[in-house]
C-alpha cells in the first residue's frame, strides 16, 4: 500500500511533455521521483511535496489539474481525477462516424510490442501515418512511457490517441471505437497501432489478464469497418510454461474474447520455433477461427539498430528473445501491405 511523506524539490532531472522527474529531499537525503503534471501542475525547485517516488499532491496548488476544454474527466469519481476533454466532443465531423474506412489496425498485448510494429511499418511506408490508440489496460498516464517518447521522437509514430481513462495522448477519446475514428479522420493515420501501456496485468488463471481485451479491440476495428490484424506474444525465452512458444494471452484473447474474424500475422522464425508455433495455434483453434497471414518482415533487431532503440521485455533484452518482437514486426508490415488496400 502506497504511504505519504510531505518533501521538497531540490532538483529538475529531466522534462518532457506530461512528466517531471525530480529529486526530493524527505528528510534523509535526495531521492527519486516523477510528477504528472497534468494531475499536479508543475512542481518547481523548493516546492514542498529504491525506485521512483511519485509526487501525488502539490502543496503549491489549490487544484489537481487544469480545466480541461470540454466535460469529459478522467480517473472519475477519483480524488485524481483530470480534467481532459475528449478529441470527439468539440468535431462535428465526428457525430455521425461509424467507419474507419478500411485503415488497418494491429492490436498487440504487450506495451513493448509497440517499437517493432512501428518500426517494422515506417520501413515499409516511409511516408504514410502511424498513429497509436493506448487503451487503459494498464497504466494510464502515456507520459510514463519511454517508448513512447522515443518512437515519437524518432519519427516512427505520427501521433497518440489515449482512450478510456488514459491520458495525456495527443488526442483524447473516451472509448476504443472513438479513439479510432479520431485516429483516421483527426490524426490522419494511414494505419493505426493499439495497445495498453506499461504494466499488464496477469494472474496466472485463463481469463485473469489485461490482455484479454485484444479481443475486443479487434472487433471494434471489425465493427468500424477497418482491417483487424492480430499481433501474438510469441516466446521462446519465457520460462513459465504457459508464455512459451505461443502464449496463453495470445490463444485464449484470440479464442474466447474475439468474436469477428482477424488476421493473424504469422512471423517467419527459425525452423524449430515456426513448427512449435504453427502446432500452438493449431491446438488451439485460431487457425479455424481466424486467418493465418505468412508474413516476411525485416529482422526486428536490425529494425532496432536502424532506428536506434534500445528495447527490453520482461526484463529481457530484445536479442535474449526475438522472437517477440519479429512476431510485431510482421503485425506492422502487415499492416504496411493493407494500408494500400492489398
Amino acid at each position: 500500500m502506497p504511504s505519504y511523506r510531505t518533501g521538497e524539490v531540490v532538483k529538475l532531472l529531466e522534462a518532457r511533455r506530461g512528466l517531471q522527474r525530480v529529486e526530493v529531499d524527505l528528510g534523509q537525503g535526495p531521492e527519486r521521483a516523477y510528477a504528472l503534471p497534468q494531475l499536479t501542475g508543475p512542481v518547481e525547485l523548493g516546492l514542498g511535496t529504491g525506485g521512483w517516488h511519485v509526487v501525488h499532491w502539490n502543496l503549491e496548488r489549490d487544484h489537481w489539474s487544469e480545466p480541461g476544454p470540454g466535460h469529459i474527466i478522467k480517473g472519475r469519481y477519483t480524488s485524481i481525477q483530470s480534467d481532459v476533454g475528449s478529441t470527439e466532443e468539440h468535431l462535428e465531423a465526428l457525430a455521425e462516424v461509424e467507419s474507419i474506412d478500411g485503415m488497418p489496425v494491429v492490436v498487440a498485448a504487450l506495451h513493448s510490442q509497440l517499437p517493432a510494429v512501428a518500426a517494422a511499418f515506417r520501413a515499409e511506408r516511409p511516408h504514410q501515418r502511424l498513429v497509436y490508440v493506448m487503451t487503459d489496460g494498464a497504466g494510464l498516464p502515456i507520459a510514463l512511457s519511454e517508448l513512447v517518447a522515443t518512437s515519437c521522437a524518432k519519427g516512427l509514430l505520427d501521433a497518440t490517441v489515449t482512450c478510456g481513462h488514459a491520458f495525456g495522448g495527443d488526442h483524447e477519446a473516451v472509448s476504443i471505437h472513438s479513439a479510432l475514428a479520431v485516429a483516421r479522420h483527426v490524426a490522419g493515420a494511414d494505419a493505426a497501432v493499439v495497445v495498453m501501456g506499461p504494466g499488464i496485468v496477469g494472474t496466472n488463471t485463463r481469463l485473469g489478464f489485461s490482455g484479454m481485451e485484444v479481443g475486443s479491440v479487434l472487433d471494434a476495428a471489425h465493427a468500424l469497418g477497418g482491417v483487424a490484424i492480430a499481433c501474438l506474444r510469441v516466446s521462446f525465452a519465457d520460462g513459465r510454461d504457459r508464455h512459451l512458444g505461443l502464449s496463453h494471452h495470445s490463444a485464449t484473447a484470440l479464442r474466447l474474447a474475439a468474436r469477428e474474424r482477424a488476421l493473424v500475422a504469422v512471423p517467419q522464425l527459425p525452423t524449430e520455433q515456426a513448427a512449435r508455433l504453427r502446432d500452438d495455434l493449431v491446438a488451439a483453434g485460431i487457425d479455424r477461427r481466424h486467418e493465418l497471414v505468412d508474413v516476411a518482415a525485416p529482422d526486428a533487431l536490425e529494425l532496432f539498430a536502424r532506428f536506434g532503440l534500445e528495447i527490453s521485455s520482461m526484463g529481457r533484452p530484445a536479442a535474449a528473445d526475438p522472437a517477440l518482437f519479429q512476431a510485431a514486426a510482421a503485425a506492422g508490415v502487415l499492416a504496411a501491405q493493407r494500408a494500400d488496400g492489398g
